[in-house]
């Protein structure tokens, strides 16, 4: 693993952000704070270890966020297992043709209603 392999990775997911116009660099005016933001890196090992992908995507620090203030609920984008077992057993059911899609950037297609503002990483 090296450093020049982390950038290559980390600026793949920022051009995948880029293309999906999931944000905009905007100047923080009055009373707003941006929240901070890290990356997260990992190895992603193969069953046979021969050709580890790497993965990094950007967190930010949601723990700095105020109730009432940054947000006023929570609503995780994420498929429960039960409503991934009910579109499995449609889908073999009315004997249906399932394509795989690509999830790599599922988390940018949620709208949100509010306005996050976090630095830039």
């Amino acid at each position: 693993m090296t450093i020049a392999t982390w950038k290559l990775v980390m600026a793949s997911e920022m051009n995948s952000m880029r293309e999906n116009t999931s944000w905009d660099l905007v100047e923080l005016l009055g009373n707003l704070r941006a929240l901070s933001c890290l990356w997260v890196c990992r190895l992603k090992k193969t069953t046979d270890s021969s050709n580890p992908k790497y993965k990094a995507h950007i967190a930010v620090n949601g723990f700095q966020q105020e109730y009432g203030v940054d947000f006023d609920e929570v609503f995780p984008l994420l498929v429960k297992m039960t409503t991934l077992q009910f579109l499995l057993g449609v889908v073999a059911l009315e004997d249906l043709e399932l394509v795989q899609l690509d999830v790599k950037t599922t988390f940018l297609h949620g709208d949100l209603n509010e306005e996050i503002y976090m630095e830039q990483p």
